[in-house]
Order: C-alpha cells, then structure tokens, then sequence
C-alpha cells in the first residue's frame, strides 16, 4: 500500500478519535467541567459509558441512536462532528501533505469547531478557545513560511477590527466574544486570508439569516450566532483562499 494512503488511512482514524474528543469539550467546557477527567456517561440514565459505547461513529450506528441501557436517543450531532472533524483533517492532509503546517491546520480546524458548537449552544465563546486559536496562530507562524510574518501580525487587526467597529456602533449587533475571536484567528490566516474569511462569513451569515426569518417568521432582532458562519470562511479560506484571491485579481488585470 502507498505511503501517501497509509497516512490517509491513519488521518482518517485520528480525526474520529479527536472528533469524539470534540463533543466532550463541547459538551465540558461551558459547563467548566474537566475534559480529560471524569468517565463519559449517558444523558439521561447517567450510566458510565463502557469503551464500546465509545467507539466514534460505529457505535452511534451499532446501537441505532439509542443508548444500550436506557433506549433514549443519542443526538445525531456526536457522529457529525467526529465526520466533520475527519473529513476536515482528511483534505488538509492532502491539500498541505508532509508538513508541520498540516498539524497546526489539524489543531486550528478542530478549535473552530469546538467554537462553533459552543456558540450555538449557549451564545458565548470561551476565552479559553480565544487563547487556544492563538498560540495555535503563534505555532503556524513558526511552521508556515509561504507569507511574512508581518503579514501574519497584520491579520490580526484585519479580521478584528471590522468587527469591533460593528460592535461598538451596533451597540450589541455583534458579540464581544466574535471579535475577540475574529483577532486570535486572524493571526493563523494572515490579513489576506482573514478579509476573504470575513467576506465570507458576511454573505453566508447574511444568507442564513435571511433563509432564517422567511422560515421562521420572527423578526432581524432574534441572535444568531456568528462564530459557525466566521468558521466557515476560514476554513473556505484556509484551503482555498490563494486560488479565490487570484481569480478575483485577475477580474482586474
């Protein structure tokens, strides 16, 4: 078998493995409880979970949803995250292959899930994660030498500031933990990236938002939270960020 597939292959197992880390820290980490103490348990009965009810994915399908003990039903989010997560790994690892960069990508992908989750589970953002999205920006510093640093440090005001400027004139439009957000991350993309990320994350928050009110009928006053939206774009940008900045510089050429 080649190398290149091996590497797949155990991509593909670690992402499960750490997808199914994820949803405890989704689940831990507004409730300050220890992520890596402390046994699973099952929602509703309380029962400590054994290693085969553990197992990512394959379990959630093995015992149809439900749980062994009690029958209640296991919420389908487990399985996706640990796909999401995997399926992110899988096409950074080929899209950055051998590199100390595809580590930092693994790390700075999973945080903005585990982010994203958590904002729309409770409508906040932990500092904790803000400072994770940095040092994981710090690290890719070091690893990426594509771009200039400078350009790195001047990512930071240029995913950050639009956004506090939202926040100080909309008086609460935009959340402080989004802004604090958008400034760790923008370290990570630089200050090309981190535009393109924004503009992103604008129309498609934009979009839903709209979709939002035309199925649901309330008002442009109801929250939503922006952090999965702002997410998206990064990692949009992430991957294929270069090649969308190209085409619309061409536009102008």
């Amino acid at each position: 078998m080649p190398l290149h597939m091996l590497y797949g292959i155990f991509t593909v197992l670690l992402g499960l493995v750490f997808g199914s880390f994820l949803n405890v820290c989704i689940y831990r980490i507004p409730k300050k409880e220890p992520i890596v103490f402390g046994r699973s348990h099952c929602m509703s009965c309380g029962t400590t979970l054994k290693p085969i009810d553990l197992v990512p994915v394959f379990s959630f399908i093995f015992l149809g949803g439900k749980c062994r003990h009690c029958k209640a039903k296991i919420s389908i989010r487990y399985p996706l995250v640990e796909l999401l997560n995997t399926g992110l790994w899988i096409s950074a690892f080929y899209i950055f292959g051998y590199s100390f960069k595809t580590l930092t990508a693994f790390a700075f992908i999973s945080g903005l899930i585990v982010l994203s989750f958590i904002d729309i589970d409770t409508k906040t953002i932990p500092n904790g994660l803000v400072i994770y999205l940095l040092v994981v920006g710090a690290l890719n510093c070091i690893a990426d030498n594509s771009s200039p640093l400078y350009g790195k440090l001047i990512g930071i005001f240029a995913c950050g500031l639009p956004l506090l400027v939202i926040a100080l004139v909309s008086r609460g439009g935009m959340g402080g933990g989004d802004v604090k957000f958008a400034f760790a991350a923008g370290l990570f993309l630089g200050w090309q990236h981190s535009l393109l990320a924004l503009f992103i994350a604008f129309v498609t928050g934009a979009v839903f938002g709209l979709v939002y009110m035309l199925i649901t009928k309330k008002d442009g006053k109801s929250p939503i939270p922006f952090a999965p939206f702002l997410s998206l774009g990064m990692v949009i940008s992430m991957f294929f960020g270069d090649s969308l900045i190209r085409f619309y510089l061409s536009l102008f050429s």
